[in-house]
């Protein structure tokens, strides 16, 4: 089995570089993985399938043009991406975490932060059908602006927070990855890196970077995995 990983690229603009790499990274990928996997945060905000913004329009018409298949998780930026989407881009929604038919555990992440305790109650909130069906019966506009409010929110309150809250608990990791994982992959925190866990079990984290001083994947060629990174400068011809 041959796949890429990819997660956090914030995407916002069709024009941007990171974008420009991103739909030369899946044309080039398209044609050798077998499978291709986003784990959250594609883009910088989704507030509905009904979203009419160009880069809305320009991710739809990249993914549908992918050869491989395409599996897409929600991250804490992109948790409102619905079926409507999925099917208008040719991509399948994945749960989280998920488990690949060959064991791969695969999750955005930020479900591990339990040390920051109030972003897990308001990811909890946002996460739930009630809310979002809350949210999606808002105006397009009401929801732009409350995007846009609950970002400048978020950055605030993070430029608080110590470093270590914003980070993976190991006691989390490990219980999520029980005796029966030996790989799990994922991104959100923006510390790309492979890390072995301190024990026994032969058990692996592998993290995978934002998409902001270059592009990040992980590749899984047969029961190996690495990390790559790429220049966002360049066209993509890894």
């Amino acid at each position: 089995m041959h796949r890429i990983f990819i997660s956090d690229l914030h995407l916002d603009n069709p024009d941007s570089p990171a974008f420009q790499r991103f739909a030369e990274c899946l044309a080039v990928e398209g044609q050798r993985v077998d499978e291709i996997f986003i784990l959250g945060d594609l883009v910088e905000m989704w507030i509905g399938d009904d979203d009419d913004s160009e880069i809305a329009s320009a991710l739809k018409t990249t993914l549908s043009d992918v050869s491989a298949p395409v599996f897409l998780m929600h991250g804490n930026r992109d948790f409102m991406f619905g079926e409507a989407f999925a099917q208008a881009s040719n991509i399948h929604l994945l749960s989280d975490p998920y488990v690949t038919n060959d064991g791969l555990l695969l999750s955005h992440g930020d479900a591990y932060c339990t040390d920051d305790k109030a972003y897990q109650t308001m990811r909890k909130t946002f996460r739930s059908a009630e809310w979002q069906s809350q949210m999606l019966n808002k105006s397009l506009s009401e929801r732009k602006a409350f995007g846009a409010s609950l970002r400048q929110q978020s950055q605030a309150s993070n430029a608080n927070k110590a470093t270590n809250i914003m980070n993976v608990n190991d006691s989390a990791i490990a219980q999520a990855m029980g005796d029966q994982h030996h790989i799990l992959i994922h991104g959100h925190t923006h510390r790309p890196g492979i890390h072995p866990l301190q024990d026994t079990l032969n058990r692996t984290r592998i993290v995978l970077g934002a998409w902001e001083y270059c592009g990040w994947l992980a590749r899984q060629h047969e029961d190996q995995v690495s990390l790559e990174c790429f220049s966002l400068a360049h066209r993509y011809e890894t």
